[in-house]
């Protein structure tokens, strides 16, 4: 991965242009989950406050899991463009969306659910395959040494995010207890993360697991639990309020 596309003398963050296409998917995508069930709140407004909020958190949590970098660069390190925990964004954006659904008489569990399916739209270790299995990025951030090879797990990522999403839309439209959408996204993102820390560099720190790991077996339990108690909870009817650009 290139850090920056050079367009003459302006610099063009690469991380910076994925996120804010990622944001623009999934404000797209919870929006019409908005409009099929027929809730007429800003969805597109929630997304933005989730985003800002989430990437606070995911910088935050990743201070407070290395704090050696901190105390050799101070405040520094709260704007440098690396270092992101995926665990502080999920706490903080999910923390954001409950509160916004709660403000805007939605439900914060519902909101939630409506939110999942659009939460979901270089890492790697060493490798000797070729692609699709194994990458050179000697111009990352983190960049290979010449002529290493690695696992490109961010598109792993990306191709596990657009099955889960797929499968969570789908989902949420059918009649399903409040709770049972982000139950299972929880689980499904949770043991795709888990699973894709084995291919990463990430340092392991309690029984062979990394961090991300340990937060991922977190969120499968969580969500489990949801799954389980949502299942107890009365079905309710799928909206089918129509969706501009629907069948």
């Amino acid at each position: 991965m290139l850090p920056f596309i050079h367009i003459g003398h302006f610099n063009l963050p690469t991380f910076g242009l994925l996120l804010w296409l990622a944001a623009v998917a999934a404000a797209f995508v919870m929006d019409r989950a908005f409009r099929r069930a027929g809730i007429t709140a800003d969805a597109i407004g929630m997304v933005a406050v989730a985003v800002v909020l989430g990437i606070l958190g995911a910088k935050l949590w990743h201070v407070i899991d290395t704090p050696i970098e901190f105390r050799e660069e101070g405040w520094q390190v709260l704007w440098d463009t690396a270092g992101f925990a995926w665990f502080g964004g999920l706490v903080f954006g999910i923390s954001a969306l409950v509160f916004q659904g709660w403000w805007a008489k939605i439900g914060g569990l519902r909101t939630l659910d409506l939110a999942a399916p659009s939460a979901t739209i270089g890492y790697g270790i060493e490798t000797m395959l070729r692609w699709p299995l194994g990458m050179s990025f000697p111009n990352g951030i983190d960049p290979t040494l010449p002529g290493v090879r690695v696992f490109p797990t961010p598109l792993y990522e990306f191709m596990a995010g657009l099955l889960i999403g797929w499968w969570l839309w789908r989902r949420g439209g059918k009649p399903h207890a409040t709770g049972t959408i982000v139950g299972q996204y929880l689980v499904l993102s949770g043991i795709a993360r888990f699973l894709v820390e084995f291919i990463r560099r990430n340092p392991k720190v309690l029984f062979g697991l990394s961090n991300a790991q340990l937060a991922s077996l977190g969120s499968v339990v969580a969500g489990a639990a949801l799954v389980w108690w949502a299942a107890r909870q009365p079905v309710t009817e799928a909206v089918t309020a129509p969706v501009e650009g629907s069948a």
